[in-house]
């Protein structure tokens, strides 16, 4: 999709973001732009991952590198992937259709599901991170390759959104620590809808949106993927609950021997 494209069609996507609490656009990075992507992606794993806090890098297995799960604030750290955050970029204008307000860039994240070591990410919604008020926020999922339900789709419980913030308890999943208590009631499995992938297709949804994924069940694929993370620019964030939970979160890693 290109920028042009994109803005012509804002008042549709919000509409279909405000009914259903996310959006699918295949093709939203053309070939080439999400080849500059992965090239990038490759580097900064490489290059830049040796030299970033632990605390922002999640193996699977840490003793195996292969076994990469997660990296946190990846623009902070390089050019190349704060200039996909920009103001004037393509995921900004995304994000500001969806919430049809002025946004803030967050954070850029990288998200793999190794096929030597997966599970399943467990429905949650995004806004318990957050610690908003309002909480309103966007999520954009970025297929860097195909995916296959064999693999492990993104699933998301359309309009959701709607129905506020549900109950959530530790997980032990890594990078996912917290997941819906109660999930699976007869609304959820109503109105489940999963989203098979090509390289380049974008996801975006609403930060109260009940979304999970599967876990790698290929033998031998992987499954890499981008989040972006927008606030709305009005959005008060409570710093306070929030460095709590990520110092609880950081303190159990260690004493798993995650981090």
């Amino acid at each position: 999709m290109t920028a042009s494209e994109l803005l012509q069609t804002r008042d549709q996507l919000h509409t279909e973001f405000d009914q259903d609490g996310y959006v699918s656009i295949p093709g939203f990075f053309d070939p080439d732009e999400i080849e500059a992507i992965r090239e990038n992606n490759e580097r900064y794993i490489r290059d830049i991952v040796p030299k970033m806090p632990e605390t922002e890098v999640y193996y699977d297995d840490k003793d195996d590198p292969d076994t990469l799960k997660q990296l946190q604030n990846m623009g902070k750290h390089d050019p190349f992937f704060g200039s996909l955050l920009e103001a004037d970029s393509k995921l900004s204008q995304l994000a500001e259709a969806c919430l049809g307000e002025a946004v803030e860039a967050r954070n850029l994240q990288y998200f793999n599901k190794s096929p030597k070591v997966s599970t399943p990410t467990p429905p949650h919604q995004d806004g318990y991170y957050f610690h908003l008020t309002p909480n309103l926020a966007v999520t954009m999922w970025i297929a860097l390759e195909d995916v296959t339900p064999e693999q492990g789709c993104v699933n998301y419980v359309r309009g959701s959104h709607r129905y506020g913030m549900r109950a959530h308890g530790k997980s032990g999943t890594l990078g996912f620590s917290q997941g819906i208590l109660d999930f699976g009631i007869p609304n959820d499995l109503e109105n489940q809808q999963s989203f098979p992938c090509q390289a380049g297709h974008v996801l975006a949804h609403h930060s109260f949106v009940i979304h999970w994924a599967d876990a790698n069940t290929s033998g031998d694929k992987s499954r890499q993927a981008l989040g972006a993370v927008y606030f709305a620019e009005r959005c008060e964030i409570d710093q306070s609950a929030r460095a709590a939970y990520q110092a609880r979160l950081d303190a159990e890693l260690k004493s798993a021997g995650k981090i």
